[in-house]
């Protein structure tokens, strides 16, 4: 039996704030699912047919139930969140860096 002491950082303070179990695994999914349409989006993301990005979406809907399960014990909330921050930094630095350029050659 897994006690709240047994799980990761973000887990723990879902689990032991004064919600129910469903809810906290609930809030711990859709945080899983929201970071990684958000990294998704940022490093990996084209632009896509309709019916296309619905597949992916789609599973990707389904996959982050496998994630948090993984989360109760894994940082994976923590990692997401990092890559998250790294892509949203990379992103900036590479528009900056392309504006430079721009305004280089004219």
């Amino acid at each position: 039996m897994i006690t709240t002491s047994d799980l990761a950082p973000y887990p723990r303070f879902l689990f032991e704030n004064p919600v129910t179990d469903d809810v906290a695994f609930y809030l711990l999914w859709a945080t899983i699912f929201v970071l990684s349409i958000i990294v998704y989006k940022l490093g990996f993301a084209r632009k896509l047919p309709v019916l296309k990005a619905a597949i992916i979406y789609c599973l990707m809907f389904f996959g982050c139930f496998m994630l948090a399960i993984l989360a109760l014990q894994l940082p994976i909330t923590g990692a997401l969140f990092f890559s998250t921050l790294v892509l949203t930094i990379y992103k900036i630095r590479l528009k900056k860096s392309k504006q430079k350029d721009a305004s280089r050659q004219v």
